[in-house]
């Protein structure tokens, strides 16, 4: 992701989609041996929110494969999955809820992209990401020929919505994006290999998206809540003038 906005603003599907198919798969490892049929899988088995209310948490069960005959090869120790989750308008994590190491010792990194202005309401703000970085190195050791599932419990919060006359504002959360990056020796030094799975090969999981419905103020409610928060505003003021006009020549005892 920080390759990512180094070439672009702010984030768009279009545009991330394009990065990840030709700019990003055109830095692929080149020190792989054409022989090796790495033959990295990775799919989203089950895709879910869980919790009420404008505090969620994001569900997703991610399964990784490998052709067994290319798992001795790979430098296990080095390798990582790395789990790209881009998020909607309307929906933020928080980076520093997120960077709580005893929340999410379990990965090697993780960080928010894009947005992360927590006050502005959603019509004031842009589209974020969140990236982790997880250690496969026992899974791929260990791997059978199921392979192996990660589970990613992510935290996301609502923004304010914009105004609809059905009160709720639907926002849908795709599935995220994966690959893995592995560290193997060339012949000069270590050299970063990434794998993806083929897109034609990609497994769907049960659920390609999940919708969050969040609640949105009516317009026709707007002139009420305006009077009630000018009055409840002009109250405070009064009483606040209030108090400090006829308490301020109070004495305090010394007992």
């Amino acid at each position: 992701m920080k390759s990512y906005f180094e070439n672009y603003e702010s984030l768009h599907d279009s545009s991330f989609e394009d990065f990840m198919a030709h700019q990003l798969s055109s830095s692929l490892c080149q020190g792989i041996p054409d022989n090796w049929n790495v033959g990295v899988r990775l799919s989203v088995r089950e895709l879910s929110l869980i919790g009420e209310g404008s505090h969620r948490h994001l569900s997703s069960s991610i399964r990784l494969q490998i052709g067994a005959a290319s798992i001795p090869k790979l430098p296990a120790h080095l390798c990582e999955v790395i789990v790209i989750q881009r998020l909607p308008l309307g929906v933020f994590a928080d980076p520093f809820e997120l960077q709580n190491p005893h929340k999410h010792k379990a990965f090697r990194d993780i960080a928010v992209f894009g947005d992360t202005n927590l006050e502005l309401p959603s019509f004031q703000s842009n589209r974020s990401a969140v990236e982790f970085h997880i250690d496969a190195g026992s899974n791929i050791l260990f791997m059978q020929n199921n392979g192996t599932e990660f589970n990613l419990l992510l935290p996301l919060h609502a923004r304010y919505q914009p105004l609809d006359e059905s009160g709720y504002s639907v926002v849908e959360i795709g599935e995220p994006d994966m690959l893995m990056r592995c560290s193997v020796e060339g012949k000069q030094h270590k050299q970063s290999c990434l794998f993806m799975s083929p897109p034609n090969e990609k497994a769907k999981s049960t659920s390609a998206t999940v919708a969050w419905k969040i609640p949105a103020g009516m317009k026709a409610h707007a002139g009420f809540v305006s009077v009630i928060t000018f009055v409840t505003a002009l109250l405070s003021t009064l009483s606040i003038v209030y108090a400090s006009m006829f308490w301020s020549g109070t004495k305090v005892s010394k007992t």
